[in-house]
Order: structure tokens, then sequence, then C-alpha cells
């Protein structure tokens, strides 16, 4: 059953009210890494300096109240979404749930209420999707003599053409093939945009991205559409960036 189902729904519970900060993409991070049933491939993908495959929606909160650093989950229900192109990562991630019900959050013990398996839509070679996690693409800039990185817009050309050469760079490293860039097209009508501003902390150490909620069209070779809707589209997947539906 795992291997036409790339994507997972992850239903967590605890009794009371739970907080939620705004900031929380490295807590859904480290709870992935924590779960995966295979120690193996955890540590190769925490450990890994390149792609990891894998990315995950923003966290929805059924019954909510927004505060000015955070969200209150009322009945202490959250969930969200992971999806991947590596099969085992999948089935290693339920299993792991499964074997072990609890999960930390904050020092908090929640407890999964159920994992569904999605059924992947109709792949079509010409698609519009939206975004559940924000979108994050960089190009490097010399700014007073010095190279420095500097994250694209929507209203930038640069900013598609991006996200096509970086779905392209990580599909062909997956599966080891050499598709083209110009098999790929991304594109956007920008009927709607909204930007969000999320801060990665480790180590107390916090890091601040500028990154897109949109509507997004993606044309061309339906392996690559299904690559990006798995994998996620830009950069830095696995830390919660690129989600589609």
């Amino acid at each position: 059953m795992f291997y036409d189902k790339m994507r997972l729904k992850i239903h967590l519970k605890r009794n009371g009210e739970l907080f939620v900060p705004f900031n929380y993409n490295y807590i859904i991070s480290s709870i992935i890494y924590n779960k995966l049933s295979d120690l193996k491939l955890a540590t190769k993908l925490h450990s890994s300096k390149t792609f990891k495959f894998f990315t995950f929606s923003q966290i929805n909160i059924p019954r909510r109240k927004i505060l000015k650093n955070g969200i209150i989950s009322k009945d202490g229900s959250i969930n969200f979404q992971i999806s991947s192109p590596n099969d085992h990562l999948i089935k290693s991630l339920v299993e792991g749930h499964l074997n072990d019900l609890a999960v930390s959050f904050k020092g908090k013990r929640l407890f999964v209420e159920k994992i569904e398996l999605l059924k992947d839509p109709e792949f079509k070679s010409s698609m519009t999707f939206k975004t559940i996690s924000p979108i994050i693409t960089r190009t490097k800039k010399e700014i007073y003599g010095e190279l420095k990185t500097r994250e694209l817009t929507p209203a930038d050309q640069q900013f598609y053409e991006n996200l096509e050469k970086n779905l392209v760079r990580k599909y062909n490293q997956f599966y080891d093939e050499e598709k083209e860039v110009n098999d790929i097209k991304i594109g956007s009508e920008m009927k709607f945009v909204k930007r969000k501003r999320i801060a990665i902390e480790k180590d107390k150490v916090k890091t601040y991205h500028r990154a897109f909620m949109m509507d997004i069209n993606l044309e061309g070779d339906l392996n690559l559409i299904k690559f990006g809707y798995n994998c996620g589209i830009g950069e830095k997947n696995s830390l919660g960036f690129g989600m589609i539906k």
C-alpha cells in the first residue's frame, strides 16, 4: 500500500490545550527524524549536506486561538502533511509512529491519533497547485564587492527560473537521470501571493527566511510534475518549505 502513496497526513493530540509557536518548522523537522524507524536512514538524512527528498506542510489547527507569540490549540489537536518520492522514507515514518505513539512537541507529550495515506491527484502535463508551506528560492548577488545570498520574490522572473533548475537538479540526483531544464515550465498568474517571514531556530540561533504562499503553475514533463508534488518546490524542503497540493 505504500508504493502508490507518497503523502501522509499525521494527526497528533494531547489532553488539554497546546501552545504552538509561529515558528515551528524545526520542531516538526525534528519529529520526523526522530520517528523514522530506519535509524540508518535517519542518520543519513540528518547528516546529508545535499537534498533530503521530503517536505512537510504548515501545521493545521482545527480549533485555535491566535496570540501575539503563537497559536493555542483549544483541544490539543494538530495535524500536518509530509510527502516524499522515497517510498522507504514514508514506510519508515509510518512504522516509527505506530511503534511508539508518543511524540514530543517542545517538551509536551502528544499522541498519534491517526495517520492517513493520501492518494495522489491525477497528474496532467499542465497543473495549478496551491502551496501548503511557503516557497523559498535564493540567488547569489555581489553587494559592495561581497557575494551575498539574496532571497527572490515571485515578482522576479529569476524566482521561477531558479525553481525550474532546482526541481530538475533534485530529480536527476534522486533518479540518476538527465532531465533538462526546458522539460518543465513553472510560473504564476500572481492571483494569490502572500509573503511569510519564518525563523528557523537551531541551537538557540535563529535564521530568518522570506518565503511565499502562492498559486503556482507547472507545465511539461509528467514525471517532473509528480516529483515536484512529492518532493517539494524550491529550496529547504526538509525544513517545511515548498509543499504543494
